[in-house]
């Protein structure tokens, strides 16, 4: 079938058919080592900046993602018009303001339009977002575009919560604090009844987020 590859690129975003530059990020490192007063040479550091070049290439993996290699042809001609809800997905990301972990997870449902795509397909498609350096608000808006150029269909939801270290171990320091977004589009943003459905789906016997 049919898939506007110009479209998905597009709302992917930055596309890198590279391996990460893992020397410049180590050498990085050391002089920020020595900006804060450490020896880069001292025993527990001598390996840090090569650790640290390779956390980033696992955490900031979403920028080599190909998307059309993701979808991999797992989209299909299905007859179902009801939600599709995967809930609970887990996420990690970098907010990109301070370099430093957000986490938490996110809920995806849309309305097939004769078009589905495989279950596994939709955790790929948010951690494709997450791993990059991102604001929850844009993260949330790309999954919901990305599937609906994608499929079609009458409509998306994607509701992501997230716990930002950059709140909490920094600035104003709220342990608790919780920050959720949310991107309704389709039937989901016209219709009151189906939106609370959704709604009603991703509350229901939630877990505690931490």
């Amino acid at each position: 079938m049919e898939i506007d590859r110009e479209t998905l690129y597009q709302i992917a975003g930055t596309y890198v058919d590279a391996e990460i530059d893992q020397l410049s990020v180590e050498e990085a490192v050391k002089m920020i080592l020595r900006a804060v007063g450490e020896d880069p040479d001292r025993e527990g550091l001598v390996k840090t900046p090569e650790r640290v070049a390779r956390m980033y290439e696992e955490l900031l993996s979403g920028y080599r993602v190909d998307p059309i290699a993701l979808v991999n042809g797992a989209v299909f001609e299905v007859a179902y018009d009801e939600m599709v809800l995967v809930r609970d997905i887990e996420f990690y990301s970098l907010c990109e303001h301070h370099l430093l972990p957000f986490i938490g997870r996110a809920h995806v449902a849309y309305l097939p339009r004769g078009r589905i795509i495989g279950l596994s397909k939709i955790p790929r498609i948010v951690d494709m977002f997450a791993h990059r350096l991102q604001v929850q608000e844009r993260m949330t808006r790309q999954i919901a575009d990305f599937l609906d150029a994608l499929l079609n269909p009458i409509g998306v939801a994607v509701v992501v919560e997230g716990l930002h270290l950059c709140a909490t171990m920094r600035g104003v320091k709220k342990h608790s604090a919780r920050m959720t977004t949310s991107s309704m589009l389709g039937y989901f943003r016209k219709n009151v009844a189906t939106r609370q459905e959704f709604l009603d789906n991703i509350s229901r016997g939630a877990a505690p987020l931490f």
